[in-house]
């Protein structure tokens, strides 16, 4: 049962909308083409067993390490949601 203007199932729409964005910002996100064997950063070594591992790589474990940790982003509320859930 959907209360005002919200039709039935409009709750799970926006969880399924958001898992869908952020499945496509993942994909986004993964390296394509052909593996550097030096780090882009660092001008470090990038091992064999790495460049086999993830196709397309272009930095070293630490860079990317470090990439990750800038890049993490979390949200806080739903941006789909309704004016009351993002008052929380």
């Amino acid at each position: 049962m959907a209360g005002g203007f919200a039709k039935d199932g409009a709750v799970q729409d926006q969880i399924d909308a958001t898992i869908e964005d952020a499945v496509k910002h993942a994909r986004d996100q993964l390296p394509s083409g052909e593996s550097l064997k030096k780090c882009e950063e660092c001008d470090a070594a990038i091992p064999e067993a790495r460049r086999k591992a993830v196709p397309g790589v272009r930095l070293c474990i630490e860079c990317q390490s470090e990439l990750d940790k800038e890049n993490k982003k979390t949200s806080g509320y739903n941006r789909r949601g309704s004016k009351d859930s993002q008052l929380r």
